[in-house]
């Protein structure tokens, strides 16, 4: 269940810095974003889907790693993320 194709590309073109970027944490963290939203859907009619649920947990866990950083080395780019993505608050 990985994000289509034309999904991925609009998140990336939606949260790079500059031109040919793909690997920065905005990048990265709205695609997980992206991801974790596309797999709570998913839920809601698998209940008992445990194994995606677990990688489900491991997405969240390292997308709060990847804020965490992005917070500590950049605290302006932290706040228009959150505010971006519509995270926490």
């Amino acid at each position: 269940m990985a994000l289509a194709t034309d999904v991925k590309r609009q998140v990336i073109v939606g949260n790079q810095r500059g031109k040919a970027d793909t690997g920065s944490p905005e990048v990265q963290i709205a695609l997980l974003s992206e991801r974790i939203t596309q797999l709570t859907e998913h839920f809601k009619t698998h209940q008992k889907d445990h194994a995606s649920r677990k990688g489900l947990l491991t997405m969240v866990a390292k997308r709060r790693r990847m804020l965490r950083y992005l917070r500590d080395t950049d605290p302006d780019r932290y706040k228009s993320l959150l505010l971006k993505l519509g995270i926490r608050r």
